[in-house]
């Protein structure tokens, strides 16, 4: 057996007002794939925060060894000089800067007072290929799709020689290609001797490349399972992060379409002056009362573009084509538009532009309805809170009061304050864009669960989604993008996923 390279020895972590972290230990063996899963809010981030000096040693309690020592990390420079990397979900790479750049920034070959920018560009080249990125290091990272980007940022934790990579939802926001490659990528370096620490919530990942797998909830460790001794599926991974048994992730609902058609694109088309492209050529769809349809298609496909095109065109596109919104022809020149007429949208970026993270719950729920609670100039500050605690109650929101600032919230609470915020215009069109997007399987239960009860209440829901099984398990039909066209039209009974991919990848 592998010697132990890491053990974390009653972790406890709290708060204000929250215990974050109680008493969690495990262990992780030297060169092995070691998977952390549990519930948004189960503490995997906050530990491997601790982990690496984020929070310093005496902001919590308990005893870290790495590589056979007491580490007392007071900063992440410190954990970094161990041999110990974090890759966070969101990237830490300067886009105005090259590639090589990127990958020795701050910690630059010198000669003399110099930088030796061959031997700089001759480093980067080798971190290139160790993560199999076939490119000119020359290249800017702006230029870089996110795949590419993520490959990039492992590269720069490579070039400080790192013993042990911590890699926090690396495959969240990439495609499937990519999220392919990127595991590829890991265990590659698990055979060149480097320990991997995966953050994930997509199982299947999980399942796929996990040596060991450890649970949290709560806050607290549940078990750790070994997948050679075939401890490790979906089944144990969801009983043990959840506390139960969940038969069927996607819940059935009864069906309530009505004929009613309540939104349709007719020829939709935009051209983005930014990108000075077409980016939306010869989209059109029927959105019925009390349905759900799901959009499906690869990135860069125009799913979200059609969404903000709709939603009162923030990004400025010039729009052709025909919208009708409960039969009568509309074009939204801004947002607020949009809601008035009974149309609202989740952006797939809950953090950059669906909510205001230093702000609290009750705030963010009654951002884009404050006008019903303003008397004159004065907002009702008792009627905002009864709002606010309803909508808490009814999406069980996990929150210590409505008074909690939203950026201490799980990514799974974090997205029901968004949806709380557009359900509370009350809008007879609901377009949820990635609504699960990094959430865990637990918190995508009660957001599909709270869509099926907007459904059978009447609303109508446009979900877009990278994800296919999400796209076959809750919707009622479904649309594929691809080239800024719709490519197909199918009712769920007859969608697959692989015909869904064959009209995304051949158009």
């Amino acid at each position: 057996m592998s010697s132990t390279i890491l053990e974390m020895r009653n972790i406890t972590k709290t708060f204000p007002g929250v215990i974050a972290l109680k008493d969690v230990s495990y262990q992780v063996r030297q060169g092995e794939i070691h998977c952390l899963v549990g519930e948004n809010g189960a503490g995997k981030s906050t530990l491997m925060k601790v982990l690496s000096g984020v929070h310093p040693h005496g902001s919590y309690t308990g005893e870290i060894l790495f590589d056979g020592k007491v580490q007392t990390f007071n900063g992440i420079a410190d954990s970094e000089k161990a041999g110990i990397a974090i890759i966070y979900q969101e990237l830490a790479l300067v886009p105005e800067l090259t590639v090589y750049e990127n990958i020795l920034l701050g910690n630059e070959i010198k000669k003399g007072i110099t930088v030796d920018w061959n031997a700089t560009i001759k480093k980067a080249t080798e971190m290139l290929k160790k993560v199999r990125l076939d490119l000119n290091p020359a290249t800017k990272v702006k230029e870089l799709g996110v795949g590419k980007q993520q490959l990039v940022e492992i590269a720069k934790a490579l070039s400080r020689d790192v013993k042990l990579l911590i890699l926090d939802e690396p495959t969240a926001s990439l495609n499937e290609d990519d999220c392919d490659n990127l595991l590829e990528i890991i265990k590659g370096l698990k055979a060149q001797g480097v320990t991997c620490v995966l953050i994930s919530h997509k199982l299947k990942e999980v399942i796929r490349i996990a040596d060991t797998v450890t649970v949290l909830r709560d806050g607290k460790t549940i078990c750790t399972l070994d997948a050679h001794k075939g401890e490790v599926s979906e089944e144990s991974l969801i009983k043990n992060m959840v506390g139960r048994e969940i038969d069927n992730i996607y819940p059935k609902r009864s069906n309530s379409i009505s004929g009613e058609v309540v939104l349709e694109a007719r020829h939709w088309q935009a051209y983005s002056p930014k990108l000075g492209r077409q980016i939306l050529k010869d989209v059109d769809f029927k959105l019925h009362k009390g349905e759900i349809i799901g959009f499906a298609g690869l990135m860069g496909s125009g799913r979200t573009e059609l969404a903000r095109s709709i939603f009162g065109n923030p990004d400025g596109y010039r729009i052709e084509g025909e919208l009708q919104v409960r039969g009568q022809t509309r074009r939204f020149s801004e947002p607020k538009e949009a809601i008035r007429a009974g149309v609202a949208y989740a952006t797939e970026d809950r953090k950059g532009n669906g909510l205001i993270l230093i702000e609290d719950v009750r705030e963010n729920i009654s951002l884009a309805n404050l006008a019903s609670l303003t008397e004159g100039l004065v907002i009702n500050k008792n009627a905002e809170i009864k709002i606010a605690n309803e909508y808490r109650d009814a999406l069980s929101i996990k929150t210590p009061s409505i008074e909690q600032k939203v950026g201490y919230l799980s990514g799974g609470n974090q997205q029901k304050v968004s949806v709380a915020k557009w359900l509370f215009v009350k809008p007879d069109v609901l377009i949820l864009d990635e609504p699960t997007r990094g959430i865990d399987v637990g918190a995508k239960f009660e957001i599909y669960t709270i869509m099926n009860k907007l459904v059978a209440e009447g609303m109508s829901i446009i979900m877009i989604s990278s994800e296919l099984p999400e796209i076959l398990g809750m919707s009622d039909r479904v649309y594929v993008i691809a080239g800024g066209k719709t490519v197909g039209e199918m009712p769920i009974a007859e969608a697959t996923q692989e015909k869904i991919m064959a009209l995304a990848t051949n158009y």
